[in-house]
Parts: C-alpha cells; structure tokens; sequence
C-alpha cells in the first residue's frame, strides 16, 4: 500500500499579543491560517495550551491528514536553548527557563523547534524572500525595538552563547539615551520606533508643532503605530520629518557597522517601521551606511526591503522545522 509523503511542516509565529499558525508547503504556500490572542497574562502553562489549539486548528483548517505533518517551527522573542528547547528568557511573556520543546511534543505528538522570532524572520527571507540566491546576507528588523539576523554560508549563524545577531545593541552615540537593556547609546535606543516616539513626545512637550500634538493623550505618544508616523512624515510635518530622519540615519549608522565587520552580499530591512515608510526610509539608510562604510566594502553590497511582511516569522519557522526533519532524517 502507497503511503503518503510526510511534506508539510506547520510555522508559528507567537507574539507577545497574537498567535499565528499555518501549514506550509515546499514552496512556502501558507494553508490553514489561523490566528488568536496571546494570552501573556496568563501561566506558561496556560500560554502554551493556547499554542497547542491554534497548531491543531491550523492542521484542520488545511484540510490535510494529520498524519502528512512533519513538524512544528516556533518563532518567538528571547534567548533559546535551541538543543533542549528551553525558553530562557521570552522578555515579553515574563518566561525563564519553559520547557516549550518538551511540553508541546507531548501535548501534540509532533516534533517540535524552536528559534528566536527575528531569526526566523531573517532566515524566511533568506530562503523564499528577497535574500534567494545569496549566502551571505543579515536581516535589520525595525519595529518597537530593533532585532537582527545572520546568515552565513547559507546558514543561521547563532554564536557562542546562541545570542549572535542583537544589532539593536550596537552602540552608536557614547552616552546617548537610556535603552531598555539599561545601557547607553544602543541603535534601538536612537533608531526604533519607541524611539522616535519617545523624542517626538519630548519635542511637542517643550512647544514644538506636530500635526501629531492631537493624538497625544495624557503627554504619551505610545498608542501611535508606524503607519500614522509615516502619514505624518509625507504630509510634511517638519518634526516628523527631522526625527525619522535621524531615526534611519543611527540605522545606517548601524549597517555600515554592520557592513564594515562581517561584508555580507546582502542587508534585508524589514519590519514594522520600515514596511510603514518604504522606500524612503530604505533610501535614507542606505545614504547614511553608504558615507560610514569603506567604499570598497559598499561595492556591490544590496540593502533592500524585506518581503514578506507579517508572514516573515510564521514561514521562517516552518523553514526551520523543515530544515531540521531533513537533517535528522540524515
């Protein structure tokens, strides 16, 4: 009797408010969507259950035998013990030290990896985004904070400490503002979303015009996403304007950091703020790495847009899953 080809692997993106799930295929087809709040008040325990019921819906919801699925790829934030698949720290759900591997196998009965979520992103655009055809190449993702990373030869590059890749902790202004890792002058301190906020607040609160000044309430500028920044900055509001500027300007100060050390073929900028501003915030990175990077090291290098948008997390991976089923099966 034929048996079915076990080719499907299931990737999971969980953030520190949703839960994405789907069922992927070879060429990176996403089936079976499925999505649900993230309850990050909640037990380790009570969090996981909910994974568990999102993978399982995403399995029924593709239509496809359960028995086709190979495994599960989770992405998530923080640092991994990716042989034991130990959580160690997930700064956004208050984890130390989850048995996620272990705890999600038993519950579900596939095999399951795990990998930090913006490596995961980097290595789906590797494989299926703009990074094809490349070896070499780093992912500088830009939201709320700024993560990053490696690959190279073709593979995700960890480290010693399986903490390769913290780009956002670069430091680019000796003694400049504080950054949530308590140091000084980090880029995701100068360069982040929550940091052109937080100088956007400083600014209107000392009498400077923004058409954001309406937004504000109580003196906080939190709530305002990436897209209502990039409305302000091509409606021509001149203090949008200036800090973005400087925001993409410390970014690239970072990539030509980035650039001069490790010379990749490629840099892919990807996430939330630089899906909301585009081309030009791509633009004004390159400009400001261009002038920090030795020109022959520049030469012939690519800074370009990520692709794949909210889906980056979810198919890096099931990438990973995919990739380590291949392995183990020798």
């Amino acid at each position: 009797m034929h048996k079915a080809p076990v080719d499907f692997v299931v990737g999971v993106d969980v953030g520190a408010t949703k839960t994405l799930a789907g069922v992927v295929t070879m060429n990176g087809e996403i089936l079976g969507r499925t999505k649900t709040k993230t309850p990050s008040e909640q037990s380790y325990r009570q969090v996981l259950s909910v994974i568990a019921a999102c993978i399982e819906k995403a399995i029924s919801d593709s239509n496809l035998p359960r028995s086709r699925i190979a495994a599960v790829g989770i992405g998530l934030a923080g640092l991994l013990d990716h042989e034991t698949g130990v959580v160690k720290a997930e700064p956004n759900l208050g984890w130390e030290s989850v048995p996620v591997k272990q705890a999600l196998e038993r519950e579900l009965k596939l095999r399951v990896f795990l990998e930090n979520d913006v490596n995961a992103g980097t290595l789906a655009e590797y494989q299926l985004g703009a990074g094809v055809g490349v070896k070499n190449l780093v992912g500088v993702f830009v939201g709320t904070g700024i993560g990053g990373g490696l690959i190279f030869d073709g593979r995700l590059y960890h480290g010693f400490g399986g903490v390769a890749g913290e780009l956002g902790h670069i430091i680019v202004k000796t003694n400049g503002p504080r950054c949530g890792c308590g140091n000084r002058g980090c880029l995701e301190a100068l360069a982040s979303r929550t940091a052109i906020v937080r100088d956007l607040a400083k600014a209107i609160a000392k009498g400077r015009k923004s058409s954001l000044s309406k937004l504000i309430r109580n003196g906080d500028l939190r709530h305002i996403g990436s897209n209502t920044l990039a409305t302000a900055f091509r409606d021509g509001d001149k203090l949008t304007m200036k800090i973005v500027k400087r925001s993409a300007r410390y970014c690239g100060i970072g990539v030509a950091s980035v650039l001069n050390l490790l010379n990749p073929e490629m840099v892919v900028l990807g996430g939330g703020v630089v899906e909301a501003f585009g081309s030009d915030y791509v633009e004004m990175v390159i400009k400001a790495a261009r002038k920090q990077t030795f020109p022959a090291t520049f030469q012939g290098i690519q800074i370009v847009p990520a692709r794949l948008g909210d889906d980056a997390v979810l198919l890096g991976a099931a990438c990973l899953a995919r990739e380590n089923i291949e392995r183990l099966k020798g």
